[in-house]
C-alpha cells in the first residue's frame, strides 16, 4: 500500500511560482522571436533628396552625391537650376550645406563624414 503525501502549502506555493517564472520566460522568448514592426530605415537617396527639397526648395537639383561613412552622403546640389553649386552633407536626421551660417560646424561634419570629400586634388610637380 502505498502512502500519499501532501505537500505543505508553501511546497505549493513554491511550485506555484516556479511554473508562473517558466511561463513568463516562454512569453519573453516568444515576443523576442516575433518580426519586429520597426520600418526599415529610410533609403539614402529618397532622404537626401527629401531634405535637398525641404531646406533649398523645390528648385534645387541635386548635381552630384557619394556615400560617406556612417550612412552619410556628400555632394553638390543647385538651389536654382542652373545655378552655382553648393556642398552638402546629409546625415540621416540633418543636412548642411557649404554656404550655411555655420561654417564650422559644416566643415567639422564634413571631415567627419566625408574626409576626402571638397578637398583640393593632389598637386604633382
Amino acid at each position: 500500500m502505498r502512502v500519499m503525501r501532501h505537500r505543505s502549502p508553501l511546497q505549493q506555493r513554491v511550485m506555484i511560482a516556479a511554473a508562473l517564472v517558466l511561463a513568463l520566460c516562454a512569453v519573453g522568448v516568444w515576443v523576442l522571436m516575433q518580426p519586429s514592426n520597426t520600418p526599415s530605415p529610410e533609403a539614402a537617396d529618397a532622404r537626401v533628396m527629401r531634405q535637398i527639397r525641404t531646406q533649398a526648395g523645390r528648385g534645387a537639383e541635386l548635381r552630384y552625391a557619394e556615400n560617406g561613412q556612417r550612412r552619410s552622403v556628400c555632394g553638390y546640389v543647385g538651389r536654382a537650376a542652373g545655378g552655382p553649386a553648393v556642398g552638402f552633407v546629409s546625415i540621416p536626421n540633418r543636412i548642411l550645406f557649404s554656404d550655411d551660417p555655420l561654417p564650422t560646424e559644416f566643415r567639422e561634419m564634413r571631415q567627419s563624414y566625408c574626409p576626402g570629400f571638397m578637398a583640393a586634388p593632389n598637386r604633382r610637380p
